[in-house]
């Protein structure tokens, strides 16, 4: 019984401490697909925002972006070759069809957070996509999501979603085509730190090379 209370008075300190301010620490989480499952890091700070990709097999970073989200500017990293280049947005993928949007009545808790169900469907595209989404202050994710404007349907979809608010982001999110029910790409949130990362974190490396 006590261990039970100790765990719910901290799950209550963390809830109340990440909605008292806007985030900055790190979030990790994993992204699988039929052939492959990596790690990804987010460092979040003052509106920057730094991501690290993993390799599959060694626990080393294999690419890294950071995004500035107060100047609306990308940088891409290749730590290998010690190389940087920014990036510019991409033309946004056209959906075809038409996706509805379902909030849904049940919760969940997923990395010590309460998070609401969220469905994108699109009969046209055969895919369903659930996102598992919390409201605390991750004010940093809507901002990178459109930065970013990403390709892929994971980020379409969810740019969908209308009349979220401000600090929403998806701790689960699961892509299936519907015809067959199988799961074609899923991320999940693994652990939050409140650690706030340094500097050089989101500064570019004296010994890179801008490539262009």
């Amino acid at each position: 019984m006590k261990k039970l209370f100790i765990y719910f008075a901290f799950f209550c300190f963390n809830i109340l401490f990440i909605k008292a301010q806007e985030f900055s620490g790190s979030i990790n989480f994993k992204y699988t697909t039929k052939y492959d499952t990596t790690l990804n890091i987010y460092y979040v700070k003052n509106q920057i925002v730094r991501l690290d990709q993993f390799t599959k097999k060694k626990n080393v970073v294999e690419g890294s972006f950071i995004f500035n989200l107060k100047d609306k500017e990308i940088k891409c990293l290749n730590l290998k070759r010690k190389l940087w280049a920014s990036q510019n947005n991409a033309s946004p993928q056209i959906i075809k069809g038409e996706c509805v949007v379902t909030k849904g009545d049940k919760t969940k808790i997923i990395a010590d957070l309460k998070c609401t169900e969220y469905t994108v469907k699109n009969t046209v595209e055969d895919l369903i996509i659930s996102y598992w989404i919390a409201n605390t202050n991750f004010n940093f994710f809507s901002l990178l999501v459109n930065l970013w404007n990403r390709k892929d349907n994971q980020s379409l979809y969810y740019r969908q979603i209308k009349g979220l608010e401000t600090g929403c982001m998806p701790m689960l999110s699961e892509e299936k085509q519907i015809s067959s029910g199988k799961s074609i790409s899923k991320l999940e949130v693994t652990k939050i730190s409140l650690t706030i990362p340094k500097e050089v974190s989101f500064k570019i490396p004296t010994d890179f090379t801008k490539f262009e």
